[in-house]
């Protein structure tokens, strides 16, 4: 029960919340883009997903300068259970459209596109 724990008190944080919804529908996500798309300063997103890093939640890559976050790979039913509610639980509400929206107008770092 302790992880278990521990992802619910991490999501307990109303950005942590966001950002974890924003990573469940888009995927790999540039930090510049999640900072955009929550309309906060990137240090604030940034202290976040350190929090949600530590917590065994997002996983990282790093392209040059820029940081790119995703929702670990779930290690249990619990996990995939969680990231379906990510998912589709909250895709109606008016605060995850709003930062979708504002998401899909980001432009702070190109996406790479693969050229076969």
């Amino acid at each position: 029960m302790d992880r278990q724990a521990t992802l619910f008190k991490t999501l307990s944080d109303p950005t942590r919340l966001r950002l974890a919804a924003l990573l469940a529908l888009r995927g790999e996500t540039c930090v510049c883009e999640l900072a955009q798309a929550l309309d906060e300063p990137d240090f604030k997103i940034s202290r976040h997903l350190a929090i949600m890093r530590a917590a065994g939640m997002v996983e990282t890559r790093r392209e040059g300068t820029w940081m790119h976050y995703q929702l670990a790979a779930p290690r249990s039913d619990f996990e995939r259970r969680l990231h379906v509610l990510l998912r589709e639980g909250l895709t109606d509400h008016p605060t995850l459209k709003e930062d979708l929206a504002r998401a899909a107008q980001a432009t702070c770092a190109p996406r790479v596109v693969c050229h076969a």
